[in-house]
């Protein structure tokens, strides 16, 4: 048994942060039906290149553990037929502009009117109300509206984003996390609910700390590239051979350490340096003497040097390095899937590792339409009927 076997899934989402959310509830178990645009399907499926013979590296890597039904919303027996399985189903997912779903007649009253039990989660970019609540939302608009540029990237250069859609990948995991919380008061209460999930709220959440700094003094933080605002030195260097190791002094036990494993034992006594909030005034001394001791050997002595003395530091990995690492390798977050057309395919791993109900790679990411037959079969239509939906191209 899987966590979530026997949950039901409509998946209207597309791109990356709703397929983020429904990724995560179907490798857990929950039965996942894609719906698609027929024809086009999901957006993602023409991200590219990398294409893997054909299908696109980006759609594989987030639609796995689904099953994928074409749909024409705009006509009205798909409509019907949505209606059909939300009747049943336990959760409705969508991320369409807001106001897309009443357009369809299938938003939450709609459902709700088939099914009084329905988990109903809509993820938009600002939230289903508000004064933005109309304007198209990509993930770097996010990452500078919600402030996170503003604090990333080196204090003399430009902002920057990360390097990850974190802003998508962020409402996704809010998104299954409201799911659940909501599935959870289902089977308390015996009712549904409508989850509203803004990619920019989810953003702003984040900011955790950043916030806080900002609410103790009134000030905006800055960019501080590699470094932290209220630890030092807790950054990255370069080394000899011109890669980067990061370290991590988080406390003063640690920096005793850290100038034992560099062999710098008198800056742990010097006065500019005793303490955290010493060496954050001294940042600017301490720094540059660090980094220049730092050029004096290659990263992995480094790393081996100060892991002897209990120092939290590493390489900074290209993603080629990542997928090689035996840490990783161990964990099984580099593993392979069979696929229809492209033999198999590599995915990362899953990230939660339950002791009774484990999570799993059972379904290949689905080609378009793939399980138009079995899905409509099970609702009740007959071959005949399926053949007739799709010369009028409502699948």
């Amino acid at each position: 048994m899987k966590a979530l076997e026997g949950i039901s899934v409509l998946d209207l989402t597309r791109a990356l942060a709703g397929p983020f959310c429904s990724l995560m509830l179907g490798d857990n178990g929950a039965d996942v039906i894609k719906i698609e645009i027929p024809g086009t399907g999901d957006d993602t499926r023409s991200w590219g290149p990398p294409f893997i013979q054909g299908e696109s590296a980006y759609y594989l890597s987030i639609n796995r553990n689904k099953r994928s039904l074409t749909l024409n919303l705009r006509d009205p027996k798909a409509k019907d037929i949505f209606l059909k399985m939300a009747a049943s189903a336990d959760v409705v997912l969508e991320n369409f502009t807001p106001g897309v779903m009443s357009r369809f007649g299938l938003d939450y009253q709609a459902v709700k009117a088939v099914n009084p039990k329905i988990v109903y989660c809509s993820i938009s970019g600002f939230g289903q109300d508000g004064p933005y609540q109309s304007r198209p939302a990509y993930d770097q608009i996010m990452q500078g509206l919600s402030g996170i540029m503003s604090i990333t990237g080196e204090p003399d250069g430009e902002a920057q984003k990360v390097g990850l859609a974190i802003t998508d990948i962020g409402a996704g995991m809010w998104a299954a996390f409201g799911i659940m919380a909501a599935l959870r008061h289902r089977e308390i209460g015996g009712e549904g609910q409508y989850i509203d999930i803004s990619m920019l709220d989810a953003q702003v959440a984040w900011l955790t700390y950043q916030a806080a700094y900002f609410f103790a003094n009134g000030e905006a933080p800055k960019r501080l590239g590699g470094a932290h605002p209220t630890l030092v030195p807790y950054q990255s260097f370069m080394c000899k051979d011109g890669k980067y190791i990061n370290v991590a002094v988080g406390s003063e036990r640690i920096w005793g350490r850290f100038c034992e494993g560099i062999n710098r034992v008198d800056l742990r006594e010097d006065p500019d340096y005793a303490g955290n909030s010493d060496r954050v005034a001294n940042r600017e001394k301490l720094v540059p003497m660090l980094q220049e001791l730092f050029l004096t050997r290659p990263v992995q002595d480094w790393v081996g040097q100060l892991q002897q003395f209990n120092v939290p530091c590493g390489p900074i990995n290209d993603i080629a390095d990542v997928f090689a690492d035996p840490q990783l390798l161990h964990r099984q977050m580099y593993v392979e899937m069979p696929h229809p057309t492209l033999g198999t395919i590599k995915q990362t791993g899953l990230p939660i590792k339950f002791s009774l109900t484990p999570g799993g790679l059972d379904r290949h990411p689905p080609l378009l339409g793939e399980h138009n037959q079995e899905i409509l079969e099970n609702l009740g239509y007959s071959e005949a009927d399926i053949k007739q939906l799709a010369e009028e191209a409502v699948i």
